[in-house]
């Protein structure tokens, strides 16, 4: 599978469930069928800015770094652009699916660019919804986000 895919399911598991060791995120994740290796697990979580955070229960975890900024990086929109499959306006929502298990990437990737009018946004497996405060709102947004599937 693409990197682009298999960073995003690790986001994913990190956003999910309390992940001590490079060991546990490569099982996790071939247990989600990806062919992997520590080695490229390493090299991730480099990329991907992950670091390791003291959980509420005393023990150590993988999370993602948050240094204060929103910034979209260009691994941000490649990962967004292979991850979704459509989006289309529905009243007050723009309704994003995506590939089975990449929503929280996506989502993740929607809240950074920090659209005009977005109240918030939530996510499932495969499904985005992006909450506005009405119809129009909701196609401008669909819009602003087909330009990064493009």
């Amino acid at each position: 599978m693409a990197r682009s895919s298999r960073q995003s399911k690790i986001l994913e598991l990190i956003s999910t469930k309390e992940i001590s060791s490079q060991d546990e995120l490569v099982a996790y994740l071939k247990a989600a069928n990806f062919d992997i290796t520590q080695a490229t697990i390493s090299r991730d979580i480099k990329e991907l800015g992950i670091i390791k955070i003291l959980s509420s229960e005393g023990k150590y975890k993988y999370a993602l770094m948050d240094n204060g900024e929103q910034v979209v990086s260009n691994k941000n929109i490649s990962i967004f652009r292979e991850s979704v499959i459509s989006i289309k306006p529905a009243n007050n929502l723009c309704v994003i699916r995506t590939v089975k298990g990449l929503a929280c990437g996506v989502c993740s990737m929607i809240d950074k660019l920090n659209i005009e009018d977005v109240m918030g946004a939530v996510y499932g497996d495969d499904t985005v919804m992006v909450i506005l405060p009405n119809n129009q709102t909701a196609e401008k947004a669909s819009k602003t986000l087909e330009q990064f599937i493009r």
